[in-house]
Order: structure tokens, then C-alpha cells, then sequence
């Protein structure tokens, strides 16, 4: 199955000169979906890790799914002030603005070994700020999944210069 032939892209969106790749398309579909969970479970056996960590809101679809089949613990990485209880925090940029993304303190012990899932990586800032939050929290990053890289826009290329371990399942362009 062909996972790129699910993939809806909108221009212009959410502003003018940015290409959105959908995966609203991908989810919908029982087949694609499905696909797409199992080929993200296939490429995580080539890490070793014992939490799943995944960044809002788009990777928990994935995440929580894997997870569950992979009986591993899920932490939610969320945007700043979605989370009730005492939090690390990290500032970073985007293609198109500036974010911060929290994660519970307590969510993360010493030495955890945490795979990070999300739908897609364009230029790295996101990802580079969910290892910050992982390491911040004294576990280490086994490695990245994404369902889609955006590959001229260097986001896996910034991770894996960083020592970071990158796996995808889907490459477009950015632009």
C-alpha cells in the first residue's frame, strides 16, 4: 500500500507559501490507517526504548496506538498550559511562528529511553524541542518515527547531526 497516496495537500495553509500535508485522508481510511500503525510497530523494533512519548496534538493518533500494541507507557507532549501538574518547558520556533511545548515532571524517570512519535517533521524545531523536553526530564531519546518528513526543509537532517536516530515512513517536499 502506497501510505503517500493518502496524504491530501492544501496550499496556503495556515498561511500563504506553506504546503499542508493532510493526514486526516490517511486516518479516515480503516486500511490506511491500519497500515500505517504497523509499519510505525515494524520500524520501533529496531530500537530499544520502554515509553513512547508523542507531540500534540497530531502524533497522539499515532502514538496511542502504537503504544497500546506495543504495551508501552504514552506521554503526552502538549502545547503550554495543557497540563494540570508541575511541568518542564521548552520555547522553540516554527516554520511559521514560535511555540512551547510542556511535559509532566513525573512523566519521565532517570535513564527512561523514550521513542518519540509525531505525523510529520518540516524543519526540526518541534522535534528538537520534545528530545529537549525528554532530556530535560534526565531520559534519553531512543529515537524518532514520523509518519512524514519534508525532506528539503533539512528537519531529519538537523536531528540526525545532533546524533539523533530518524525513521519515516513518507517523504514529499516541502514547497
Amino acid at each position: 500500500m502506497n501510505l503517500k497516496n493518502y496524504i491530501r495537500s492544501i496550499p496556503d495553509y495556515p498561511k500563504k507559501g506553506i504546503l499542508f500535508r493532510d493526514i486526516t485522508t490517511l486516518i479516515k481510511d480503516k486500511d490506511a490507517f491500519a497500515e500505517t500503525i504497523n509499519q510505525i510497530v515494524e520500524k520501533s523494533k529496531k530500537f530499544n526504548f520502554n515509553k513512547i512519548a508523542a507531540i500534540e496534538s497530531r502524533g497522539f493518533v499515532f502514538a496511542s496506538a502504537v503504544s497500546y500494541i506495543l504495551k508501552k507507557p504514552f506521554i503526552m507532549l502538549r502545547k503550554k498550559n495543557k497540563l494540570p501538574a508541575e511541568v518542564h518547558s521548552v520555547d522553540f520556533e516554527l516554520e511559521y511562528g514560535t511555540a512551547t511545548i510542556e511535559v509532566h515532571k513525573d512523566s519521565i524517570e532517570k535513564n527512561d529511553s523514550v521513542l518519540i512519535i509525531d505525523d510529520l517533521i518540516a524543519t526540526g524545531g518541534t522535534a528538537e524541542a520534545a528530545a529537549k523536553l525528554i532530556e530535560m526530564s534526565d531520559g534519553k531519546v531512543s529515537a524518532f518515527i514520523f509518519v512524514i518528513n519534508l525532506f528539503d526543509l533539512n528537519g531529519c537532517k538537523s536531528l540526525e547531526n545532533k546524533g539523533y536516530k530518524i525513521e519515516n515512513l513518507i517523504e514529499f517536499p516541502g514547497h
